[in-house]
């Protein structure tokens, strides 16, 4: 419930920023006189660049699944607001009383800013989150790769401490993965953005034993190479306990370790149309060799 309305808040704060955006573009001598400022050619000017980075801003928190970066931007914007606010007192032909409420208002907007984006690094238990990001080219169309991760049956088939994933409906899904003691973990997700071909965002709902979200998004690589497969994963460990003790629940490394592993079996899988690993090189003493997977002929490119 927390997430959900943290992510109406930023989507609200995105819309505000690009209507003062377009405010400070469109009409900013009618800004500057409600500020209680005269309409000095210079100050028009600087406001109009104030309006650009606004639209920017907004759009960027739009635009984004989980907009952390962009609601830090627009703290930085609201700091230079600040600073520009507080030298206007100096001008003989301010309006001080309409500065001085003009100015409670941006405070008032940049602690609704700094509380907004500092909830969205947490997860919904409120314990301390890390973020793990990387990234594969593979020799296979977008559409292709898209449509072999859509299909969430397919992850336990490149993502090793993935047992099971039980699809549920169009967005909700329920996971089972195993631990380095050989207890299993289960949680309930969600997906909160779904772009044919392009992107797949989601999020574990509330009581999950590994508060996670994320995203995976395909590219098409540079001189037609592929795909460029980019997984950004949120998570905390439970209990609200170190993140590195994350490492330990997941097979005992740290989760970047293991999105990269699985975006290697990805590759593989969809280029070869087999993984060929050794789970005892990676996790001395744990299993013998893999045998090989395979993927429907239409998925393999013949190329390799």
């Amino acid at each position: 419930m927390a997430a959900a309305i943290e992510e109406k808040v930023s989507t609200g704060l995105g819309w505000f920023s690009i209507g003062l955006g377009l405010a400070e573009l469109v009409a900013p001598r009618q800004l500057l006189n409600f500020i209680g400022l005269e309409d000095g050619g210079h100050r028009k000017t600087i406001l109009r660049t104030y309006g650009l980075r606004e639209i920017s801003a907004g759009v960027g928190i739009l635009v984004q699944p989980k907009p952390v970066g962009w609601l830090w931007a627009r703290v930085a914007g609201d700091a230079l607001d600040l600073a520009s606010l507080g030298m206007a007192f100096e001008s003989p032909d301010a309006s001080r009383g309409k500065l001085a409420a003009a100015t409670a208002a941006v405070v008032g907007v940049t602690a609704l800013d700094i509380l907004t984006a500092q909830r969205l690094c947490q997860p919904s238990d409120g314990s301390s989150s890390a973020t793990a990001t990387e990234s594969v080219i593979i020799g296979r169309p977008a559409q292709e790769i898209y449509a072999f991760w859509r299909d969430f049956n397919n992850l336990p088939r490149f993502i090793s401490y993935v047992k099971a994933v039980h699809v549920v409906d169009d967005k909700r899904s329920h996971w089972t993965v195993e631990t380095l003691a050989g207890k299993t973990l289960e949680w309930d997700a969600e997906i909160t953005l779904d772009q044919p071909g392009s992107r797949i965002s989601w999020r574990s709902t509330e009581g999950a034993d590994v508060p996670n979200s994320g995203n995976v998004s395909f590219t098409p690589a540079p001189g037609n190479r592929g795909t460029v497969v980019r997984v950004q994963m949120d998570y905390a460990p439970p209990g609200g306990a170190a993140v590195a003790k994350l490492a330990k629940l997941l097979k005992g490394e740290p989760a970047g370790l293991h999105i990269s592993q699985a975006l290697r079996s990805l590759k593989q899988l969809l280029e070869t149309g087999e993984v060929v690993k050794s789970d005892a090189s990676i996790h001395p003493g744990m299993h013998p060799a893999q045998p090989p997977e395979s993927v429907p002929a239409g998925m393999v490119n013949s190329t390799h």
